[in-house]
């Protein structure tokens, strides 16, 4: 049985949990060189961007702040052009774009409570 909406926000919401977690006072030089991290970090935006994609555009028309298809694009290099990911990029999108698809995904969540 394929995953339902709630279970995608969940995963997402977990995934941006592991890579906030994990990145908690690293460098981009810190994950240049920890290749353990850096497949984490990477496994997880993957996690973020699969989830995404499956999201109902009615639910991704709420929030203009994301870039759904860049999204999309990113997890598409994630998987087929894994060898040019560059690790200071992984940081500068977990820095930039996490916290604002975060903060949507929340909101989302907390709306389907009430």
């Amino acid at each position: 049985m394929p995953p339902t909406l709630a279970d995608r926000l969940v995963h997402i919401l977990t995934a941006i949990d592991v890579i906030q977690t994990l990145l908690a006072r690293k460098t981009p030089e810190d994950l240049a060189t920890d290749l353990p991290l850096q497949f984490s970090i990477e496994r997880a935006f993957e996690v973020i961007c699969e989830a995404s994609r499956r999201l109902p555009d009615n639910i991704k028309a709420q929030e203009k702040a994301v870039q759904w298809q860049r999204m999309v694009d990113f997890g598409n290099e994630l998987r087929h052009a894994y060898h040019r990911i560059n690790p200071k990029i992984l940081m500068e999108i977990a820095a930039r774009d996490l916290p604002p698809l975060k903060e949507f995904v929340e909101r989302v969540v907390q709306e389907a409570k009430n």
